[in-house]
């Protein structure tokens, strides 16, 4: 094999190169400014996203790998360049976002010493990647940078990170790159048992009253057509989770609704109501279930999961199948017998119409002259023909966008699920448009999330990123307040939210922006964003004291779930 003698730093690039990678989201410093030096000569083959902060890097490096299916990647230096990181990792760990973070290191003969802008980013990151890794050799960089790809995106995807000393990026070495295919104990995607499958598809075929769950894990395994088969076969009702929203198209017949905390009335109520549980992809988050020790005690359970430290985790399945869920509903669509459920669908379909016609009474009741979060969010979902890429924030907008917005199209749908990140929305978006440049992305923010991440607009500016932000301003930290009125006696607590001027603020970017309060005004506005040509930012006054229904409130079953 031929070798070339290089930097480390040089290393790092060409390992890189060799894994494909043609974007980078980072921000330079002291410890990796050898690696940004060796970036310099690849200016006509990588992309470089210079961000405004480290967060804003590693959140656009999850939208770019949630969107396109790849591997993000995120450069940092040291000290609070890798621990600005932090929040993204535990977002991307918990979310199974697959990314490599490379984070410059003071010199090796400094660790320890509290150097300048030292700090201990592998044991501070430990709990909160899937891997990690410090080199303070030169030699060994191609083999970590091969590891951590293979780490990455292999099973249940994660983030990793690899801390790089400075003396590792100066020092040289001879040059030679071979992908990892393999780590020895290492096995992320275990061998299909035909056995248990069988077990699985015994009791679906024996069902009564059969309900499938499905989540992110669905599209992770590019087991979207799959899916189709098995539920078209079966006849079963199927309802996502937040992150699966997009793996199954919901304007198909037996598309029930959305699970969990806000999801709709039917598919939460109807848990405790099947004779089969089949949940895929998906890791029975607290929540999607509620009280666990009232949940779904009348079904058989079948568990399909790549990952098996989510097999009886939470709730304890009869049968568990450690599978690729691409690999398990094939196997169970040869299976499992044509049927149809008609009168069980249509408990459903009523279930259904019980919340429609509760929320609709409770909307002319209140506010009946604001503009609501719904409105903006349906209307939305219209105009783009629901094929839009849809980020959204953490909060109250959050939960009206993962209801209302009807996402047929996989990878559609990009938010913080499993963390809970204010602030994600805006430089996900960024990176999700990089992730498929060819689509529109419209970022659907609170007052308050945009506040923390609002610097990002420097980003769109010098990377003249079109994206299409939505700020959905009630004037409240509104899940919060939400909280604070049902539970707390409306003693609102510093959840009063003064913003500045956003249109003033976004024109200052070089961004076109208009803000409106009322509904005649919306569906014009709305239509001049998406037709513009460029990022375009619209604020958008809703109700102050809008709540989102329904809920099922901290402890309660999801039989339990509220309407009002």
């Amino acid at each position: 094999m031929n070798t070339t003698k290089i930097t480390g730093a040089q290393a790092v690039m060409k390992s890189l190169v060799a894994e494909n990678v043609n974007t980078i989201f980072g921000y330079p410093g002291g410890a990796i400014m050898p690696i940004y030096d060796a970036l310099y000569d690849y200016e006509d083959n990588i992309n470089h996203i210079l961000v405004r902060h480290e967060q804003g890097a590693i959140h656009a490096a999850q939208g770019f790998a949630r969107t396109s299916g790849k591997t993000g990647v995120v450069f940092a230096t040291s000290g609070p360049g890798a621990t600005n990181l932090i929040t993204g990792l535990a977002d991307a760990l918990i979310d199974s976002t697959p990314l490599v973070c490379i984070t410059g290191q003071v010199a090796s003969h400094l660790l320890g010493t509290d150097a300048f802008q030292e700090t201990d980013v592998v044991g501070i990151s430990m709990p909160i990647t899937k891997w990690n890794c410090q080199v303070t050799k030169a030699e060994d960089i191609p083999a970590a940078i091969a590891k951590a790809f293979y780490i990455a995106q292999s099973g249940r995807p994660g983030p990793v990170l690899i801390d790089i000393t400075k003396d590792a990026q100066f020092g040289e070495m001879n040059f030679t790159y071979e992908k990892c295919t393999a780590i020895r104990s290492y096995r992320p995607k275990p061998k299909l048992n035909r056995v248990v499958v069988e077990e699985a598809a015994k009791l679906i075929n024996e069902a009564k009253k059969p309900y499938l769950l499905i989540g992110q894990g669905i599209m992770l395994s590019n087991a979207e057509k799959e899916l189709v088969a098995f539920i078209e076969k079966t006849g079963i009702p199927v309802a996502s989770t937040l992150l699966g929203l997009g793996a199954f198209p919901q304007n198909h017949p037996l598309y029930v609704g959305y699970l969990g905390m806000h999801g709709d009335y039917a598919p939460n109520i109807k848990t405790n109501e099947c004779d089969v549980l089949i949940a895929v992809g998906m890791r029975f988050d607290d929540r999607v279930t509620g009280d666990v020790s009232r949940y779904a005690k009348q079904a058989k359970v079948i568990h399909v999961d790549i990952d098996a430290a989510e097999l009886n985790k939470i709730i304890i399945a009869d049968v568990a199948v450690h599978a690729d869920a691409k690999e398990a509903l094939n196997l169970l669509t040869e299976l499992t017998k044509k049927k149809q459920h008609n009168s069980w669908l249509q408990e459903f379909n009523d279930a259904k119409k019980v919340e429609v016609e509760t929320l609709q009474e409770s909307a002319k009741e209140l506010h009946s002259e604001e503009l609501k979060m719904d409105e903006v969010i349906k209307m939305l979902s219209e105009l783009t023909n629901r094929e839009a890429v849809v980020v959204t924030d953490v909060g109250q907008h959050q939960m009206m966008t993962a209801r209302y917005y009807q996402y047929n199209k996989t990878k559609s749908n990009v938010t913080s699920g499993g963390l809970g990140t204010m602030g994600f929305a805006l430089p996900a978006a960024i990176g999700a448009k990089f992730g498929v440049p060819d689509k529109p992305v419209v970022a659907i923010i609170g007052d308050g999330g945009f506040q923390m991440t609002l610097q990002e607009l420097g980003t769109i500016l010098q990377s003249k990123v079109d994206v299409k932000i939505i700020i959905l301003n009630n004037r409240f930290l509104g899940m919060v307040r939400q909280w604070q009125q049902m539970f707390f006696e409306k003693r609102y607590s510093f959840t009063n939210m003064v913003s500045p001027d956003f249109v003033a603020l976004a024109k200052s970017y070089s961004i076109q922006a208009a803000k409106i309060e009322i509904r005649e005004d919306l569906k014009e506005n709305l239509l001049k964003m998406l037709n513009h040509n460029g990022p375009y930012l619209l604020e958008v006054m809703v109700a102050k004291e809008e709540n989102v229904f329904p809920m099922m409130t901290t402890g309660a079953s999801v039989s339990e779930v509220r309407l009002n």
